[in-house]
């Protein structure tokens, strides 16, 4: 019998051997769907459900629903794996560099103590794409990025090459397509009709909720009951290229090709299905 593996809000990081879902796909091998609704399939479907930095996007409340449904969709002793940022290592590292900085006040210190405040808070509260963490990582030099590469391994490249992209389409929407002329009338009809301070909301809560900022954060302790909470046993702290799951080293998700950690800053964790 074929094992049947699930990829939950994938983004660019899927296997086309997976049942893969995002709710901007792309890729063919992806399906579009939007996470706060029920997932599309029946009960006990899968043997594997797999998640990497989704949860800390949903409240709370709303990710121990999500954590509920993968449970629904899983057969008995299937596995869940779910990577988020972990916040333990954050707040350590911050206090390590706030020690750094307020010792020595060298260029050093000051930068990791500048960064560490951002990976604290700055996808929480960050009011336009990419936040503060992308403006430090542009302006960062050489001895810095090494650091930042660190905390956020190939995901510092893609962050990068994102913002490129995002400012290309943003060029091309506003001249050729469609949706954009239409939210370019739908902002003049509000800014007559709201005036300034109603176009700041609506552009603010716009982009609150398209599903970048966190909405919650979580250390393994946290974690470790939000699974137990949803009806998993046995959750536990795995490396990236470490899993119960077979063939979990082939598929790539956590790790590169080379065996580099994809997202050094994660958490992951597994739990079984009772």
């Amino acid at each position: 019998m074929i094992n049947r593996h699930l990829n939950l809000g994938c983004g660019q990081r899927f296997h086309p051997d997976w049942v893969n879902l995002d709710l901007h796909p792309t890729s063919p091998s992806v399906q579009q769907w939007d996470l706060q609704e029920e997932l599309p399939f029946p009960d006990e479907s899968f043997d594997v459900v797999y998640h990497s930095h989704v949860l800390e996007h949903f409240s709370k409340a709303d990710g121990l629903q999500l954590l509920n449904r993968c449970r629904r969709i899983l057969k008995p002793n299937g596995i869940l794996r779910v990577a988020v940022p972990d916040l333990e290592r954050i707040a350590r590292l911050y206090l390590q560099a706030l020690d750094m900085a307020a010792s020595s006040r060298g260029h050093e210190g000051q930068a990791k103590h500048d960064w560490m405040l951002l990976e604290l808070y700055d996808q929480a509260v960050r009011e336009h794409p990419g936040g503060e963490m992308l403006e430090f990582a542009r302006r960062a030099p050489a001895d810095q990025r090494e650091f930042l590469r660190q905390r956020l391994g190939g995901e510092l490249d893609r962050m990068l090459k994102a913002r490129d992209s995002a400012q290309e389409s943003s060029q091309e929407n506003k001249t050729s397509n469609m949706k954009g002329l239409a939210d370019k009338l739908r902002r003049k009809v509000l800014r007559f009709v709201a005036g300034r301070e109603g176009m700041h909301s609506y552009d603010l809560g716009r982009f609150r909720l398209s599903g970048e900022v966190h909405l919650w954060m979580y250390d393994r302790h946290s974690l470790g009951r939000a699974l137990e909470q949803a009806g998993f046993t046995g959750p536990r702290c795995v490396g990236a290229p470490e899993s119960v799951i077979p063939g979990w080293g082939d598929f790539h998700l956590d790790t590169e090709a080379d065996g580099r950690i994809y997202k050094p800053d994660s958490l992951y964790m597994e739990a079984t299905r009772p």
